[in-house]
């Protein structure tokens, strides 16, 4: 059993480390564009905000459904099934194709809407400004997710990493050339900071397909794009649509908080977003982790060995609870340095901002614990081909418990901005607390006399 568990925790390092280092070369594009946009002025910095908020909605619900590709190819892979892992691929490639253009279309006609929605004309037409050219980086962007889905699935994280880290600097010296005029290069402000994210992210997916097709570990598979079939397609939307679903459910929950944030005032406001900025830096360890368990826990479900499956949840529960709580330990004991990599701490001005935010970091130790749970243990139930549960408890945990714990702690009891976060953490609470025993229950119905997971992922 020793044995057994230490190559089970050592494959799940071996992907982890990988995807957690993808995950954060992303986290450091986006924050590249957001410096680029403070160098260019505020005005600029507010209408690249207002653009990206809007990029981000269509984002992360496709980046949900793209996800099904590396779930249901590491079920495949663990089936020992080549050619239904290379049908999977080609079929996420075209759904990537498809919702990318989809999303980019409607993102372009977001021009007339926004004034309707309360922005200002002027901050509308510099959002537009980067909107336009951002767009375009999502049949990319999605395209490369699909491609890397496979290639993790698979085991083979690494050319995931390096293109991911080898993005993120070309997106930063593009962008520094763009706005300091190097080489003669025009000044393009915002348009040019979306064009530049937009042509490294189709880079990115080029590259990682490049060496999927020319690497000979690839040999077994062939990267090409037949024509759409439907039984795989009708397989990643079973499951990808309620992971987008889930994504953009919990994603709301967090808008729902800066909107009430916002409510209270600009003081409370602040502190929340330098909490928020903490919080999503951290909780880039979990998502990674989250999708390797999601790839072993598929793996070991298409061969059929769900002992190993559900060793492999746990194993990654426990990881990120553990990796959880040192960040915990963080924001417990310096807090005070953390804020003050965001702002002067000493500055009298930001005397209050300082002083909430270093309750709000408080709550977020236990916040942290139970966001970087419920991620990880999302994933492993995802690895065994369910995205239905996974949207139905996070549904429960974050708008029927989440959203109205926030709401009645913060005004009608009064307690303001921490009172937002107690009903945050709350809701987070429920939905790890339901998505780890959601994960029990599935592996001890799978295990039932009959079953045959590795055909039913297509079925």
């Amino acid at each position: 059993m020793k044995n057994v568990l230490g190559h089970e925790l050592g494959a799940l390092l071996r992907l982890a480390g990988p995807l957690i280092s993808a995950q954060l070369a992303h986290a450091l594009m986006i924050f590249t564009d957001t410096l680029m946009m403070a160098m260019l002025g505020p005005q600029q910095l507010a209408g690249g905000a207002l653009g990206a908020t809007c990029y981000f909605i269509f984002s992360i619900f496709c980046t949900g459904v793209i996800a099904a590709v590396g779930s249901l190819v590491a079920i495949r892979h663990g089936a020992g099934d080549p050619q239904g892992v290379t049908r999977l691929l080609h079929n996420g490639l075209w759904l990537a194709l498809l919702l990318g253009v989809v999303s980019a279309l409607c993102l372009n006609s977001f021009g007339p809407l926004l004034p309707h929605l309360g922005q200002a004309p002027d901050a509308a037409g510099l959002a537009m400004e980067f909107l336009r050219p951002l767009s375009l980086a999502l049949p990319g962007y999605l395209c490369f997710m699909a491609l890397r889905g496979f290639t993790s699935a698979i085991g083979h994280p690494g050319p995931v990493m390096a293109i991911s880290i080898a993005g993120t600097a070309a997106n930063f010296i593009i962008n520094y050339a763009l706005i300091k005029g190097w080489f003669g290069l025009p000044s393009l402000g915002l348009a040019g900071i979306g064009m530049t994210t937009a042509l490294v992210s189709s880079a990115m997916a080029l590259a990682l397909g490049l060496y999927i097709l020319l690497a000979p570990t690839y040999r077994p598979y062939r990267l090409r794009l037949g024509r759409p079939q439907r039984t795989e397609m009708r397989a990643l939307l079973r499951l990808g649509l309620p992971i987008g679903g889930t994504y953009a459910a919990e994603q709301g929950l967090f808008t729902f908080a800066t909107l009430c944030m916002g409510a209270l005032g600009s003081v409370q406001l602040a502190a929340h977003q330098i909490a928020m900025q903490t919080v999503a830096l951290a909780f880039i360890v979990p998502q990674g982790l989250s999708y390797a368990v999601t790839f072993r826990v598929g793996l070991h479900y298409g061969a059929g060995r769900l002992p190993l499956s559900r060793l492999s949840g746990h194993l990654g529960m426990g990881l990120g609870a553990a990796l959880m709580l040192l960040f915990a330990l963080l924001f417990w004991l310096l807090p005070e340095a953390i804020i003050g990599l965001f702002l002067d701490r000493h500055d009298p001005a930001f005397a209050e901002i300082v002083t909430l935010a270093i309750s709000l970091l408080a709550i977020a130790a236990w916040f942290e614990l139970f966001d970087g749970l419920q991620s990880i243990a999302m994933g492993a139930i995802r690895g065994l081909n369910d995205g239905r549960t996974t949207l139905l408890i996070g549904l429960t945990g974050y708008w029927c418990v989440g959203a109205p714990l926030a709401w009645l702690f913060a005004f009608p009891m009064g307690w303001g901005a921490p009172g937002i976060w107690w009903g945050l953490a709350a809701g987070l609470a429920v939905t790890a607390s339901g998505l780890v025993l959601g994960f029990q229950w599935k592996t001890a119905q799978l295990q039932r006399p009959g079953q045959a997971p590795g055909e039913a992922c297509l079925s």
